[in-house]
């Protein structure tokens, strides 16, 4: 019998919709290639209009379910349309195309990673495939998922760690989590819509880490850069373009706006002595002030802040905990590419849009500052990342009601290779130290955030010693 196929393709206009439009085609040509009635919305779903029509194509009685992240896309249409479809739906991701040092034409996987994070946490199941739709490898994946065999996610590596660290070791990070007690976090905004990593729950974090999170609104973080005098934007100005020559490339209304930025971030941050700042980044400074607020971000971890965009509390939480812990200067990173080498998904490079400290820079001297990649003003960093060995690590959300703390803490390891800057903003190609395509299908089956923190130093040793003080389980790859 014919099998019926719910195909519903979304993304986000910010991205390159013609590519899109064009994968997603062939993935519907595909599909009917190997027999199936597809039915479902044929446009890109990006409004909320579109989702709602989308909504009445979503069938759970059809044989397979599959979302096609054509570009990124906020979970908003996840939640919507899969929530309560009370089966598997498989996310089908798609290669990164585009040139050499060009902004990210699709940022596919990542919107897979955000669909998955927001579906498993709402108590929902997911699949996964990734690739273009004339793979064989896809083809086959394909086929059999319409023969009734979803993908199978592969089993988390989760450790309930009971004090297996040396007691020295143990004393040691006690006092440094002791150290974190009455640290203050900023935070500006709310969470960016349907961003579900971005949400937290603040008596969790008073509980666990004595950490407070003061938050001021965007409008209040707006005016306060309005306020900026002349006088002290150009001494920002002046000091942000020694150590940054490139500024002086851009546009100078562009630049002066994100000296305010600075200063503004600056003084808040110092005002309320915070620890680190979770900023939400957009859409009101691009389309309120006329910048971005990436390289304002750089500013205040070069300074050593650390700085989370998004405003991604969470995130910004485990950047403290790792440079309290030894681990220096971080980047907040979404996974954004898997690549071939010598086995299949070898390496996977790790980007984000330009907040990164000039610090982590392939040649700090060279840490060139541009326009964002999507919104097309400035500022914002366009420079490869540090090579080297580098740990990724995130606090996350548990859907295991059993766990006690909330938590857990997500470790891998690799190497950061030397490369071209791939996509235009800050990116790591990082080698890992296990199979890349098992670890990423761990973090969107497993419901991970699409944020991981990069860092250069290994301390995961005071890390499992940190998720043993505080009964915080690892999935370590």
């Amino acid at each position: 019998m014919t099998k019926r196929v719910v195909l519903v393709p979304t993304a986000r206009p910010t991205f390159a919709v013609e590519a899109a439009r064009r994968r997603v085609d062939a993935a519907r040509a595909l599909l009917e290639e190997l027999g199936a009635e597809v039915v479902g919305p044929r446009e890109l779903v990006m409004t909320s209009d579109d989702v709602e029509r989308a909504a009445a194509s979503v069938d759970p009685d059809a044989d397979l379910v599959v979302n096609v992240c054509a570009s990124f896309s906020d979970a908003t249409p996840a939640l919507r349309l899969y929530a309560e479809l009370g089966r598997p739906v498989l996310l089908w991701s798609f290669r990164e195309p585009g040139p050499v040092g060009d902004r990210l034409w699709l940022n596919s996987l990542c919107g897979a990673n955000l669909f998955g994070h927001a579906l498993v946490c709402a108590g929902a199941e997911v699949r996964w495939v990734h690739g273009d739709p004339g793979e064989p490898l896809v083809r086959e994946a394909l086929r059999r998922a319409l023969d009734g065999e979803l993908p199978t996610p592969p089993i988390l590596p989760r450790e309930h760690l009971r004090f297996r660290g040396e007691r020295a070791e143990l004393a040691e990070v006690r006092g440094l989590l002791d150290g974190l007690r009455g640290a203050r976090i900023g935070a500006i905004g709310d969470a960016p819509t349907g961003f579900t990593p971005s949400e937290f729950d603040p008596g969790q974090l008073d509980a666990l880490f004595g950490i407070t999170v003061d938050r001021i609104d965007v409008d209040d973080a707006i005016e306060r850069v309005r306020a900026v005098g002349a006088a002290e934007q150009d001494r920002e100005l002046a000091t942000a373009s020694t150590a940054q020559p490139s500024l002086r490339r851009l546009d100078k209304a562009e630049v002066r706006r994100h000296a305010a930025v600075t200063s503004a971030l600056r003084d808040w941050r110092a005002e309320g002595d915070y620890a680190a700042v979770a900023v939400r980044c957009w859409p009101e400074f691009p389309t309120r002030l006329g910048v971005c607020p990436c390289s304002s971000l750089s500013r205040l971890a070069d300074a050593g802040t650390p700085t989370a965009c998004e405003r991604d509390v969470l995130g910004a939480v485990t950047m403290l905990l790792l440079e309290t812990l030894g681990a220096g200067t971080t980047y907040l990173v979404d996974l954004v590419d898997l690549v071939d080498l010598e086995e299949p998904f070898d390496l996977v490079r790790l980007w984000h849009c330009g907040s990164a400290a000039t610090s982590l820079a392939a040649e700090p001297s060279a840490a060139t500052q541009s326009v964002h990649c999507n919104r097309r003003i400035g500022v914002a960093g366009d420079f490869p990342l540090r090579t080297g060995p580098v740990v990724l690590a995130r606090l996350a959300e548990d859907p295991d009601a059993g766990n006690r703390s909330g938590l857990r803490l997500l470790l891998a390891s690799g190497e950061s290779l030397p490369e071209p800057n791939r996509f235009q903003g800050n990116t790591a190609a990082v080698r890992l130290d296990t199979r890349a395509e098992q670890l990423v299908a761990g973090l969107i089956t497993g419901g991970f955030p699409h944020h991981t923190v990069l860092a250069w130093t290994d301390v995961r040793p005071r890390l499992r010693a940190a998720a043993d003080l505080l009964s915080i389980p690892v999935v370590e790859w």
